[in-house]
């Protein structure tokens, strides 16, 4: 599999950067992390709650091979339609604590837009911990996924 989503992952910080850019309409891109129909199909969980305002908050739940619930929610802090979307992610029942994430969505030409993640960590071990895990696989299967999706809006 390609890796079309880069990760960047400086040497003792707390961050990480994401970016990937997508053959889709700046609008399209946007609209995959906003309609919870979207968001259910590429990332593969139940929304339960995604209140796309400032102040709202959201609510996933992932079922595992083993029938285990795994539930992830966070904070919205900013929300500007087709441009940022600033919130908290925090996984129930790990050991991470909550990241703050900030998410710039670019338009590249009338077909093609850029998402860059800005991902910060309570420390450096906690976002070292995360990269141990197959998250670089993960996220570009999970961005696959959306590319093909919303393609077909």
């Amino acid at each position: 599999m390609e890796l079309k989503t880069q990760i960047h992952a400086e040497d003792g910080k707390q961050e990480l950067f994401i970016t990937r850019e997508f053959d889709l309409p700046l609008n399209l891109l946007f609209r995959a992390y906003i309609e919870p129909e979207i968001v259910a199909q590429w990332m593969g969980t139940k929304v339960i709650k995604l209140e796309n305002k400032q102040h709202g908050s959201w609510q996933f739940e992932t079922t595992d091979p083993m029938g285990n619930k795994h539930g992830f929610h966070g904070t919205i802090h900013e929300f500007s339609i087709n441009q940022r979307i600033t919130r908290t992610f925090e996984m129930t029942n790990a050991n991470f604590g909550p990241q703050l994430e900030f998410l710039e969505f670019e338009q590249l030409t009338l077909q093609t837009s850029k998402l860059t993640m800005h991902l910060v960590y309570r420390s450096v071990e906690i976002r070292d911990q995360l990269l141990q895990l197959p998250f670089k696989q993960g996220i570009n299967m999970a961005h696959n996924r959306l590319q093909e999706i919303v393609k077909n809006l």
